[in-house]
């Protein structure tokens, strides 16, 4: 995992404990919440998953994300 390099859908590299915002409207599979664009997501984990990380939102907590709906704040 250290060579492997997580970047958000503009190419800026994230690492573990940045903060992203989203920049598409996401529906959470399994519950009936929507994710608005413009959310602030902070403290970001990176998985070891190519093109996903972890983190937590005021709504869903222990959510996975794809790096090409998030941006670095």
């Amino acid at each position: 995992m250290p060579d492997e390099i997580i970047r958000d859908s503009n190419g800026t590299e994230l690492q573990d404990g940045d903060s992203v915002t989203l920049i598409k409207d996401l529906k959470v599979k399994g519950t009936s919440e929507t994710i608005k664009r413009g959310t602030l997501v902070k403290n970001i984990r990176l998985n070891g998953r190519e093109g996903e990380i972890e983190c937590n939102t005021k709504q869903v907590k222990g959510l996975v994300l794809k790096t090409e709906f998030v941006k670095k704040a």
